[in-house]
């Protein structure tokens, strides 16, 4: 069982085209990621996850694809990503790439053909109606920019089914020539070198809307099981991550018995986190993680603060929405985006507090799975409100204090996207090479709680309980594995405090490992411990450091 990578290694999340300029035309590419790539290396990043970098319209920051089997021209060719997976293997760091399966663009030549021929093999790609059904106004995913989930095609002479915006047209997975093209387009990347795939809307990928007359008495989870499987005769390393933001009673169909997703992220402890850092009490952390069901032994939960779309907060009652938005002193008119949550990043959340950003990103590498970053998250980067929606916290890397923040050399009306300049979150006070120069930066506490929480396999592997503490403040946890455990203890609150945590006598020595401190033995089945405001902890118990 130690070949499962996944349990122990740090993901960073990125878009190409954010990241780093390497041809000098004001938007990211593979050129430039793969000069980045020591640097991911040096913070100890171990999988890379890209975010769609397939050829777009671009209506939807690339998640409508034109084309699953090459790069889109603006980022590069396929020869820049094979060379750009070859390097990235060669330091340690695999690299999985979003699956967005769910839909393809309007304009993806299927669903061109689909339209102009009824008799086009790729008609029964996607899903029609000659009648626009009577609930199109219900279930869309973006309420106040998106009005139905059906929309009529003058060409095609019928309506056709969008779970998301109209431009992205859901394919048919009851179609089994569907399945199949799925299966090639997973073969190809896997071919050129990825070690798996973030499921983009996973939930909306296996619902059967618009087809339940061909569906009858199916099991839609089944398909998953038909992705893994595929995946696993084609590399057997290779993982599924689903993006899955369902009822926990919805959980055990994606996990199966280990036979179906590798990996589900996990938004209810996100979003319980996110509330307890609010209220500065322990006990929604807890809640969190009680509320799934048990999963199988080879499965993995991964956890992260912040990710590229909005802080969706739909497992929070409308009074813990509106106390996180009291607490962290948001203005909703501003940061929320209709129901669907906070497109704001997580450091201007806490007012770019340094102790409650490491306190977070503490809670985050110890939580039980596999922390996953976001990029510049690393640094503390800021958003930009006045661009749309989401656009707001995916604003360009922020490398150095020079112009255009070193993203590029372009002259700066001609960046895809402008980079932050404000007095807090700006370029020229916030960047790479400042922190790395900094002792007490950010980026030099990321780099080494990367390094150390990569000793602790017992996070990501081990069998976790929560340790008493007789404080409503602080949250602590163990984690057991193989021999070894680790111990994780969080101050949320401001205040300094003094607790006991309930240990075991037989554990021994408590060794800080963020810190260079033994701890004195275990006295009986206590121990007494000051915490700062926001402080943290992270130990290994027993008598040997490593």
């Amino acid at each position: 069982m130690l070949d499962l990578w996944y349990k122990n290694a740090i993901i960073y999340c990125l878009d190409v085209e954010t990241y780093m300029d390497g041809n000098g035309d004001g938007i990211g590419d593979f050129e430039g990621l793969t000069q980045r790539l020591n640097y991911l290396a040096g913070l100890g990043i171990t999988c890379i996850w890209l975010m769609p970098f397939y050829p777009t319209p671009n209506r939807d920051n690339g998640y409508d694809v034109m084309d699953f089997y090459n790069v889109d021209p603006r980022l590069g060719t396929l020869g820049d990503f094979v060379e750009f997976t070859r390097l990235a293997n060669e330091r340690g760091i695999r690299v999985i790439v979003d699956l967005v399966v769910n839909h393809t663009s309007t304009e993806h030549p299927w669903f061109q053909s689909a339209c102009q021929n009824k008799q086009s093999k790729y008609r029964d790609f996607y899903i029609w109606s000659q009648e626009k059904p009577k609930d199109a106004a219900e279930g869309v995913i973006f309420p106040g920019v998106q009005e139905s989930t059906w929309t009529y095609n003058q060409q095609a002479g019928a309506y056709y089914f969008h779970r998301f915006y109209e431009h992205q047209a859901d394919l048919n997975i009851t179609n089994p020539a569907v399945r199949e093209e799925i299966n090639k387009v997973m073969g190809f990347w896997l071919q050129l070198g990825v070690s798996g795939f973030r499921i983009d809307a996973a939930p909306f990928l296996i619902e059967l809307k618009g087809v339940e007359d061909e569906a009858e008495g199916a099991d839609p989870y089944a398909y998953l099981k038909e992705m893994r499987d595929f995946l696993s005769w084609r590399c057997g390393d290779a993982i599924l991550l689903a993006e899955a933001n369902v009822p926990m009673e919805h959980v055990p169909p994606y996990f199966g018995d280990g036979d179906k997703m590798q990996m589900l992220f996990h938004f209810m402890v996100n979003q319980h986190v996110i509330l307890a850092l609010a209220q500065e009490q322990a006990e929604p952390i807890m809640r969190g993680l009680k509320a799934p069901p048990e999963i199988p032994s080879i499965a993995q939960w991964a956890h992260f603060i912040r990710n590229h779309d909005e802080l969706s907060l739909d497992k929070l009652s409308d009074s813990e929405q509106d106390e996180i938005l009291t607490r962290f002193n948001q203005d909703k008119e501003h940061v929320w985006i209709y129901d669907r949550g906070i497109r704001r990043r997580f450091p201007p959340l806490v007012a770019n507090d340094p102790q409650r950003l490491r306190l977070a990103y503490s809670l985050m590498f110890t939580l039980p799975g596999t922390p996953v970053l976001f990029y510049g998250e690393e640094i503390g980067l800021g958003d930009d409100l006045s661009q749309a929606e989401r656009n707001s916290i995916r604003p360009p890397m922020q490398w150095t204090g020079e112009a255009n923040a070193g993203f590029s050399t372009a002259p700066s009306d001609k960046l895809f996207r402008p980079v932050i300049s404000d007095d807090t979150y700006g370029y020229q006070q916030l960047n790479v090479v400042d922190q790395r120069r900094d002792s007490n930066s950010l980026l030099n506490w990321m780099e080494r709680a990367i390094r150390v929480r990569k000793e602790c396999p017992e996070f990501g592997w081990g069998t976790w309980s929560l340790v008493e503490t007789h404080h409503p403040s602080v949250f602590a946890h163990r984690c057991d594995w193989r021999g070894g455990t680790v111990l994780a203890v969080h101050n949320l609150s401001k205040e300094t405090c003094k607790i006991t945590l309930d240990l075991k006598a037989e554990d021994g020595k408590l060794i800080d490992l963020l810190g260079d401190q033994q701890y004195e033995a275990i006295d009986g089945a206590s121990h007494d411990m000051q915490l700062e405001s926001y402080g943290h902890y992270w130990f290994r118990l027993g008598e040997h450091h490593l």
